[in-house]
């Protein structure tokens, strides 16, 4: 049984982990395309994944972010420029591409993804992950997911 004490008071993140959609996405494409970006950060960037949980009586559970994902989301507009400052800044990042609503696996997201050039892509969700100013930077305009 885990018995660390829980710290008191808010703790402050000096990154950020958020994710910008699309303003046009389907509630169920919001979900799915939230669930696959993030899921590009916590494979990738191990810093960002905590402990893993246990209940009282000892059952395990595995490890979550350590830290809240913020959602925003904008217009096409809006992704493609977050898109770009995302890369100039080479922040950690993963991206969700119209084109992946008509696959259903793994192989031919990552193939629909390559057959874009970087300028084409048709972007519809990014997760980023860096220092706050610098995520701050890239979704500048966007607006908090209702």
């Amino acid at each position: 049984m885990n018995t660390e004490p829980i710290p008191a008071g808010p703790v402050r993140f000096d990154t950020k982990i958020a994710v910008l959609l699309r303003e046009d996405l389907e509630p169920w494409q919001r979900l799915n395309v939230t669930a696959f970006l993030v899921s590009g950060l916590g494979s990738q960037v191990p810093e960002v994944v905590g402990e893993p949980y246990e209940d009282a009586d000892g059952v395990g559970y595995l490890p979550m972010f350590r830290q809240p994902v913020l959602v925003f989301e904008g217009s096409k507009e809006m992704l493609k420029a977050a898109h770009g400052r995302a890369l100039s800044r080479a922040l950690p990042r993963a991206v969700f591409t119209s084109d992946l609503f008509a696959t259903g696996n793994d192989r031919d997201n990552r193939a629909a993804v390559r057959a874009v050039p970087t300028a084409e892509l048709d972007v519809v969700g990014l997760a980023v992950y860096g220092p706050r100013n610098g995520v701050d930077k890239v979704l500048k305009g966007a607006r908090m997911h209702p």
